[in-house]
């Protein structure tokens, strides 16, 4: 606990959060007993705090503009209650209108990503937030794969950092990353970070959450966000008080190489309450657990990751805010993590390393305008740059797995450069009697290249290669009225007009292309919400959703086509309930169904070689909940799942066993539970300790009889322990404690996993210990 001057006052350092973990952490910091039996505090967010300030002080900053105060018992002792008045929000908190009303007070208006602003158990659809307590807890590596592995309702392939696709609630095209569009759209803040491909796997440092937004989401999100939408939200400048954090650990794996992590953030205010900047730092190095006997060298898949971001915010008055940022990111993989049976759980043989390279780099401005009638204008621009390359190891095995190739060593190389610009402007408006609406408009244009090489070692051939070059234009609209008391309707539409060209990198040996196709959409929305009763609401949704078309390699080597845009149909209905005091159960479950025509994937021919094409439909139905009960104070159980059963039909899919006709990466059962429990150890600690279990369903590679390769089927569980005291963060986290075998993804050279003995198991038994100090 920080050192407690003699007037009272503490160290305090509180990020950027929700309100409910903001009044934990100063109950931690200042050895204050704070109280509510107000609901909802988990969805209020509040801003950065930090400083020499007494208790008083220090709820007085964190409440202003909530619409709640705290009420002194004594001088350590405080109870948070509701506003008899709300009083107009003050930044980051969204602004919200009053007005007169015979029910009491607004809702707190939270569902940022929702562009409404509207508060979460008014919002129409299943939403998932991974805080940023949740996310310091996390095994390494703290990227979205790891937060996939704790979150049912995302599944992710494992080929590696910078090369794993994310999917969400089973909405998954293929296990390999082309020139498909993404079925999840990646957002930084309010900027696009990607537009195809894989996950760039940002490293969630100094985040404020993470939300995943279920889909389709066509109507506010457009094109690509046919599975729904992942929000990342960094920490947001504070103009009012210097400040920063640096935490550092090191891992440690049974049986493989050492890895560390360290990272930092700084905040200083360059003119109080009017311009200010906040810098982060990270380098990461994630240990080796794979060996290569056959090259004599053990602990092969090292990967490195270095980034850095910076952020300035300028509140010149008037209601206007200016933050301008970037980031940087840079991934080196020495080796693919792939084993294979023949060789050992943990080994495999390969003739040469097969090394990954990514860099992404990002740049955003966003302009936003508040009015005191609840009207907010907001601008984002982005510019996302990402360029990529790995190498595989194409030589053909001797006969009977000998040591030595019967032939030369064979490479291929594939080369990847993507520039995104994108841009939109909305106006919205939310009310106090729960009307809201936005409307705006986004443009967007993307240019991607693909080129590929193959050959002998030193000696390599280039063949065929793609530029797809996607442009397009889409005016949204959206709004929620209140129909009868405490039933609300959303009704929303989108309209896009896009085009895409697209050019081999040399001429292909049959012109059975077309080099451009131009798309019309409309994406309509139609929701409702019902509360039942105070803290308790059913919602249901219908949303469709597309992705566009382009040009892609075919199968076979020399040839491209054209592949067509496909289309999603989602209707779903849930329940949600949020706690009503400081202990009681909060949960949310929906039930879903969706038609997908016309699919999109990426896909390997029985030569390795990737081609995209549209081939096959698919239903799915989806069952899903969460559920977070504090039964007592300190004891906390949370338990998460997801049901899917999704039959996929069409020629290539019938070449499969029955069994196997599943879209890929997406098991009929996946499911996370943990328990946790915290306790004040005298007036200058906490301690907290948890375990937490996971299941990973049987899911397959791929549609079609080359990829019904079966992967998933288990079970792993760890452990983890905080210790606070005095501004310092100690923490220790297992994982995988069993020490289990499972096989992620049967995938990690495409070039030769058709013998169909390739494995990616997971990390063995490992355990961190970090430290980490806010000042």
């Amino acid at each position: 606990m920080p050192v407690c001057a003699d007037d009272g006052r503490h160290t305090v350092s509180i990020p950027q959060t929700s309100l409910q973990a903001a009044l934990k952490m100063l109950g931690r910091q200042t050895g204050a007993d704070i109280i509510s039996t107000e609901p909802g505090l988990d969805i209020v967010h509040v801003p950065r705090v930090s400083g020499k300030l007494s208790p008083q002080a220090a709820l007085d900053r964190l409440l202003r503009g909530t619409g709640y105060h705290a009420i002194a018992i004594d001088a350590r002792s405080f109870r948070i209650a509701r506003d008899a008045i709300v009083v107009r929000a003050r930044r980051p908190v969204a602004k919200l209108a009053t007005a007169p009303s015979a029910a009491g007070p607004a809702p707190v208006i939270i569902v940022t990503a929702s562009k409404q602003r509207i508060s979460l158990l008014r919002y129409p659809g299943s939403l998932t937030t991974i805080d940023a307590g949740t996310l310091q807890l996390s095994a390494a590596p703290r990227d979205l794969a790891n937060v996939a592995r704790m979150t049912p309702v995302l599944q992710s392939t494992e080929l590696g950092p910078g090369r794993n696709k994310i999917f969400i609630r089973g909405i998954a095209d293929s296990s390999f990353a082309g020139a498909a569009q993404s079925t999840a759209s990646i957002y930084f803040g309010d900027v696009q970070l990607g537009y195809s491909g894989a996950d760039p796997a940002i490293r969630l440092y100094d985040m404020a959450n993470v939300e995943v937004l279920e889909g389709p989401q066509g109507t506010l999100y457009g094109t690509g966000s046919i599975g729904g939408v992942i929000r990342l939200t960094p920490n947001a400048v504070d103009l009012d008080q210097a400040g920063g954090s640096v935490e550092g650990g090191v891992t440690v794996t049974r049986g493989g190489a050492p890895g560390y992590d360290v990272g930092g953030t700084v905040n200083v205010p360059l003119d109080a309450g009017v311009i200010g900047v906040r810098a982060t730092a990270y380098s990461v190095r994630d240990g080796g657990y794979i060996d290569d006997p056959g090259r004599g060298v053990d602990n092969v898949n090292r990967s490195s990751t270095d980034g850095a971001r910076l952020a300035l915010r300028v509140d010149p008055g008037g209601g206007w805010q200016v933050d301008l940022s970037g980031l940087g990111q840079w991934i080196d993989v020495r080796d693919a993590q792939y084993a294979d049976r023949l060789t050992g759980p943990l080994a495999r043989r390969s003739y040469i390393a097969q090394p990954f390279h990514s860099d992404v780099a990002l740049g955003r401005l966003v302009l936003t305008k508040d009015w005191d009638s609840g009207l907010q204008l907001l601008s984002a621009t982005g510019v996302a740059n990402t360029h990529s390359n790995d190498l595989f190891d194409a030589t053909l095995r001797p006969a009977g797995g000998g040591e030595g190739p019967q032939t030369p060593i064979v490479t291929y190389q594939t080369e990847g450069a993507k520039l995104l610009l994108t841009h939109e402007m909305r106006m919205s408006r939310s009310l106090a009697n729960g009307t809201s609406w936005v409307a705006g408009f986004t443009l967007l244009s993307n240019r991607e290249s693909q080129n590929r090489s193959a050959g002998v070692l030193g000696m390599p051939m280039e063949i065929i290669g793609v530029t797809n070059v996607t442009r397009s234009a889409s005016l949204f609209a959206e709004g929620t009225v209140t129909v009868v008391p405490n039933v609300s309707a959303t009704l929303g539409i989108r309209g896009t007009l896009a085009r895409t060209d697209g050019e081999p990198s040399f001429r292909p040996r049959t012109d059975d292309f077309v080099r451009g196709r131009s798309t019309r959409r409309i994406d309509p929305t139609l929701a409702f919400s019902w509360r039942l009763r105070p803290g308790l609401a059913v919602f249901g949704r219908v949303q469709t959703g597309y992705r566009t078309g382009g040009l892609a390699v075919a199968s076979g080597i020399g040839r491209v086509r054209d592949f067509r845009l496909d289309r999603i149909l989602v209707g779903e209905l849930g329940l949600r309930r949020l706690r009503q005091g400081p202990t009681g159960l909060s949960l949310q479950a929906a039930l879903s169904y969706a038609r997908w025509k016309n699919i999109q994937a990426d896909l390997v021919n029985r030569r390795g070689l990737p081609y995209t094409d549209n081939i096959v439909d698919a239903r799915i139905q989806a069952v899903e909940g969460i559920a977070d009960w504090v039964p007592v104070r300190g004891l906390n159980g949370k338990l998460a799942f997801l049901y899917t059963h999704n039959r996929v039909t069409g020629p290539l899919a019938d070449q499969s066993v029955s069994a196997n006709r599943r879209l890929p990466d997406t098991p009929a059962f996946a499911g996370t539970g943990s328990v946790g429990y915290e306790w004040r150890a005298g007036n200058e600690s906490v301690l907290s300790v948890g375990v937490i279990a996971t299941y990973v369903g049987r899911s397959v590679l791929g549609t079609g009889d080359l990829l019904d390769i079966e992967q998933g089927d288990y079970a792993t569980f760890g452990l983890n322990a905080a210790w606070v005291r005095r501004g310092v963060t100690t923490t220790l986290t297992i994982d995988n404690a069993a020490d289990g075998r499972g096989n992620r993804f049967a995938s990690g050279n495409p070039l030769t996993f058709a013998v169909r003995d390739q494995t990616t198991p997971l990390r063995p038994l490992n355990a961190r210990f970090g430290v980490g100090l806010t000042f």
